[in-house]
């Protein structure tokens, strides 16, 4: 069993130092009303006892609880005494030095919890490391000067998540849709150099990866790009390569039927869109951002978001070689074929697609193919969402989600009167720890419905700082987003502060573990009829608290799905801190990510997404459902039955499969997850490899594919899932 210490290190758990620090207190106190050594060695191993049944590597400071609580336990209440002062005085004089600790930890690679803070970083690379530093002093500054201690108190206590603390102290927001359109077709200023519109796709797609890279680095969440934006540039290349084959042809005086000419323009741009594609797809790869990792970056592939034939069919066309170039996959260092975790790809099932028989149902045959075995795209269902996103003219929207699963509200540009959602974006996200409240209220209902409401003040008043650290932001900060294009077109000099009112950017209220609040209140999953209008009840509530801020502030707050990564892991720790192991509840490293079907509950696939699609449609700013499904690329049929189950039941959905890679013995089956010395490792089941450096592992996460390694948390709650097919 490992323990991990304050400046994030882990080392071997030692019994004889508990015992050594007890002693130490133990005798300084008067002879008489001492304890005696078994007592001491009783009260070690009942800490040792109570940290094996976490079930992952408990803190220097958890274990230091535990000690405290069995030394009172015995009645030895002078020893207590004596050992909080200690622990008090050596706190006072570790607060002067904890980030320079932290970040020297970080130079060192020694610090475990910033190892696995990021599945898409690696934290041995520089560029991360100047980012997990930065990262440091900006978490410092906001604890100590940027936010109410309350907040503070909350945020460290696991009581709320304040996202994102590392990027506070600047003015950056969360994620958004990139406007590509507008900067392709009239231009834009990358790093002071002025980009013109282009004249041809492959010019059009290496403009986009710079964008999407001088966008990534501007902020610190997701962002997506539509394919339709780079479709018409299609068009533009066929038109310049048919000028070329008539000026060759007519150089060497050949006569040539007007059907082999397009068949030689067609060849020719069919080349050209899979050298563009390869752009975007090996660009996006290998770029490295201002932060250390890819450029979080989705891809939306939606036919019916153009009305022009040509347009349409040159989209089918690009997304037709994305999804080959994606089911290819992308060469690790051994120049095996893996699966790359960017950019992450929408595919919108919609009534041209969806079925056999109609135009497009060649392109959802591959997309099929492509999930089976790269585990993307994800999907959209047209249907769902022109009945559930519904602007104030009435009319339903189609629209990507911004990333991996934040979704802005319906909005119709007071201007134009019509719909808009490209240049928009959200600025930021607190979440709520739902099994906080339910513990806290220790079952009654009563107390439950007080603190719950007590909490969402909390997370309002948190919402609001991450609004006014926005608010009074100068275009001049992000020049990509706020001048040239991405997000808006502001003068030099300009707040952005217009952009934050009324509907265009969103503020997100993200929750976390429906399931064990449920389930610790009604000793039921809220799968259980009995216990669903319970959790439906808490979502409304949490809605209600939204609509009544954004009436207060005209600010649009929309409850989010938060994908929980590194935070399942601490909002776990800190409920078995406060509440100790609870059967059922906090007896793991992690929590159910927002709405989901606990990780472990036995439901089929079509159950699962009719489930969950009800409490998709009461986050509307942003959640993912997924099913968890075994090798399908022989059993295509299911794969494509429940895609059109999607389509008709519910907004946003995934297949989560497994893609994995042993370098040392070439096995391309599944990576298992096994336990050695009270750790969960990552193990090749036909060598026996468990060096990390050396293995390929593809898992989907929290929405976006991760293909580093995790924390004990979310590594567990791997593990534990069950399959729905």
């Amino acid at each position: 069993m490992n323990v991990i210490k304050r400046n994030g290190t882990e080392v071997n758990f030692d019994i004889t130092k508990i015992i050594a620090a007890i002693t130490k207190a133990n005798e300084s106190i008067e002879e008489t009303t001492r304890m005696t050594p078994v007592q001491i060695r009783r009260i070690a191993e009942s800490v040792e006892l109570n940290c094996q049944k976490m079930n992952r590597a408990p803190s220097v400071e958890e274990i230091q609880d535990l000690v405290e609580y069995q030394i009172m336990a015995h009645n030895a209440f002078e020893v207590a005494k004596n050992y909080i002062t200690y622990r008090y005085t050596r706190s006072l004089i570790r607060r002067s030095n904890t980030t320079d600790d932290k970040i020297l930890t970080l130079i060192e690679c020694n610090n475990e919890e910033a190892k696995q803070e990021n599945s898409n970083k690696n934290p041995t690379v520089n560029s991360v490391q100047r980012d997990y530093m930065a990262g440091e002093v900006s978490r410092d500054i906001t604890s100590r000067l940027l936010l109410p201690p309350d907040i503070v108190e909350a945020h460290n206590a696991g009581i709320i998540h304040f996202h994102d603390t590392d990027y506070y102290a600047q003015h950056m927001h969360n994620c958004d849709l990139v406007d590509l359109e507008d900067m392709l077709q009239n231009g834009t200023v990358i790093s002071g150099t002025l980009i013109e519109k282009p004249h041809s796709f492959s010019t059009a797609c290496n403009i986009a990866t710079q964008i999407i890279a001088q966008v990534a680095s501007n902020q610190y969440g997701g962002q997506s790009i539509s394919l339709t934006h780079l479709a018409p540039f299609v068009d533009v290349s066929r038109k310049k390569i048919r000028k070329s084959v008539e000026q060759e042809l007519a150089d060497i005086g050949a006569e040539v039927s007007e059907k082999k000419r397009k068949e030689l323009v067609e060849s020719r741009l069919l080349e050209e869109i899979r050298r563009g594609v390869q752009t975007i797809q090996y660009q996006v790869v290998t770029l490295l951002t201002t932060n250390g990792q890819a450029p979080f970056v989705t891809v939306f592939m939606y036919l019916g978001e153009t009305d022009d034939p040509q347009t349409k069919h040159d989209l089918a066309l690009i997304i037709e070689e994305v999804l080959k170039q994606r089911y290819e996959g992308v060469k690790n260092e051994a120049g095996v074929w893996i699966t790359p975790a960017f950019p992450k790809l929408i595919y919108v099932l919609e009534e041209d697609n969806v079925s056999p028989g109609s135009p497009y149902y060649y392109l959802t045959e591959l997309s099929a193919r492509c999930t089976a075995r790269r585990m993307v795209p994800d999907y959209i269902s047209e249907k769902k969402m022109l009945e559930l996103k519904v602007d104030k003219n009435g009319n339903g929207n189609c629209y990507p989600c911004m990333g991996c699963r934040s979704f802005l509200t319906p909005y119709v540009d007071p201007e134009t009167n019509r719909p808009k959602y490209y240049g928009r974006f959200n600025q930021g996200v607190v979440t709520i720890n739902l099994p906080d409240v339910a513990l806290s209220s220790e079952g009654n209902i009563e107390k439950f419905w007080k603190i719950f409401a007590e909490r969402l003040e909390l997370c309002h008043r948190a919402l609001l700082c991450r609004h006014e650290r926005l608010k009074g932001t100068l275009s001049d900060a992000a020049p990509i987003l706020w001048q040239y294009g991405a997000c808006a077109r502001l003068k030099k000099g300009e707040p952005i502060d217009r952009l934050l009112y009324g509907g265009y950017s969103t503020i997100s209220l993200g929750y976390a573990g429906l399931y064990e609040c449920v389930k610790y209140m009604t000793g039921k999953s809220h799968t259980d009829p009995a216990a669903t209008p319970f959790a439906l009840e808490i979502m409304e509530t949490m809605n209600t608290a939204c609509r009544r801020w954004k009436a207060e502030h005209n600010i649009d707050f929309s409850l989010y799905g938060t994908p929980l990564e590194s935070t399942t892991y601490k909002f776990a720790k800190c409920l078995q801190k406060r509440f100790g192991v609870i059967e059922g509840i906090t007896d793991k490293g992690y929590i159910t990510n927002s709405y989901h079907v606990h990780v472990s509950e036995k439901i089929d696939a079509f159950t699962k997404l009719k489930f969950e699609a009800q409490f998709q449609h009461l986050s509307p700013g942003g959640a993912i459902s997924y099913v968890e499904v075994p090798d399908m690329q022989n059993n295509l049929e299911a794969v494509l039955q429940v895609m059109k189950f999607i389509y008709d039941n519910i907004i946003y959905a995934e297949l989560n499969t497994k893609s994995d890679y042993c370098q040392v013995c070439d096995w391309d089956g599944e990576i298992q997850i096994c336990e050695e010395h009270g750790k969960l490792i990552w193990k090749c089941p036909q060598c026996g490899n468990t060096d990390q450096d050396k293995m390929n592992v593809a898992r989907r996460t929290c929405g976006y594919i991760g293909t580093q390694f995790w924390n004990q948390g979310r590594t567990q709650e791997i593990r534990d899932r069950v399959l729905h097919l």
